[in-house]
């Protein structure tokens, strides 16, 4: 094409045509893509319950559909020509395999994360060093709204102020390919309960029975009480993994150590629950043991020997040497 001058290389009528009808023709797989998502949005609304799932993979399938769309278009506007197009492929697949293979393996991270039912948005994960609830599922990369560590995992990289599973306000993007090199911890996905434990430390002469029994009464009164929860979340797990009843009441374990006795209950409770749960049953322990007067315990130390001491006290008719040694350092041992 020759304009202002310039013989243009490459480009020609034909060319031009392509050009703007690839423009218009993306313009309209947007536009399409756009207004789908917004009609998903206002008829499944936007509170956070069953229609929650409907619109995630609503909006996915829409996303998918468009992206399938405009790949399929862009080649058959620009290579209608079978021979072209094998051509252009053989060329350039090599060099986009080597500049975007994490893009590349991003993609079918989302892939498989879509396939194999990883996660999906709402559930509870951690995925690449990074603890909360996913708030968006992309091609690229997965959006995660972070959550604090509790104590046992505060030596984790990266570090974390907030010292429970709640959120600490900062929102996180970890790659897609993190599921191949990773494992993914779901807390919500198949079974929305995990068991926790706490443990007291009493002194041996302490009434452990008491105890035991306050631990207990702490746990069915403010964690989850297995008896009202859904049958059908219990029958999911067992069918789904094969897995044999197992035990969902409150339970103490003892343990014995040099310093005091170890007695710890476990329970289970809801995955947004935990903090909130800990704490009443910590209020609800520390009260019933005040009154039965009994102490949390503390380390403590045995003396088993000591060396014999002499005392040597000053008195009257010593010299002016002893005085002066009285003066000086007072007792001897």
């Amino acid at each position: 094409m020759h304009f202002l001058g310039i013989d243009w290389v490459g480009v020609n009528a034909e060319n031009g045509r392509k050009l703007v009808l690839s423009l218009v023709f993306i313009a309209v797989v947007v536009a399409v893509r756009i207004g789908l998502r917004a009609l998903v949005g206002r008829v499944a609304g936007k509170s956070f319950d069953a229609t929650t799932q409907l619109r995630f993979w609503s909006r996915q399938g829409i996303s998918l559909l468009a992206a399938v769309v405009l790949v399929l278009g862009l080649l058959s506007i620009w290579f209608n020509d079978p021979t072209r197009l094998a051509t252009a492929f053989g060329l350039v697949s090599a060099g986009v395999a080597f500049a975007l293979q994490q893009v590349i393996t991003s993609l079918a991270g989302y892939l498989v994360i879509l396939r194999g039912n990883t996660f999906t948005v709402g559930d509870r994960i951690s995925m690449g060093g990074v603890r909360g609830d996913v708030m968006r599922l992309g091609f690229i990369q997965t959006t995660i709204m972070e959550m604090g560590q509790p104590p046992s995992v505060q030596g984790s990289d990266p570090a974390m102020w907030v010292k429970s599973r709640q959120f600490t306000g900062r929102i996180v993007t970890v790659s897609n390919s993190q599921i191949f090199s990773e494992p993914v911890y779901n807390y919500s996905r198949d079974f929305p309960f995990i068991w926790e434990e706490m443990m007291i430390p009493i002194t041996y002469q302490a009434d452990r029975p008491y105890v035991e029994r306050t631990l207990i009464e702490a746990a069915r009164l403010h964690a989850t009480d297995p008896d009202t929860m859904a049958a059908s979340a219990k029958q999911h797990l067992q069918n789904t993994f094969g897995v044999e009843p197992i035990e969902l009441h409150p339970r103490v374990y003892w343990r014995i150590t040099d310093n005091w006795m170890e007695l710890t209950v476990r329970f289970i409770v809801g995955t947004h629950q935990i903090r909130g749960a800990k704490d009443a049953m910590t209020r609800h322990i520390i009260g019933k043991l005040d009154e039965a007067g009994i102490g949390i315990a503390s380390a403590t130390y045995d003396i088993v020997g000591m060396p014999k001491l002499r005392v040597e006290r000053g008195g009257r008719g010593r010299g002016p040497d002893a005085r002066d040694a009285d003066g000086a350092g007072g007792a001897t041992s």
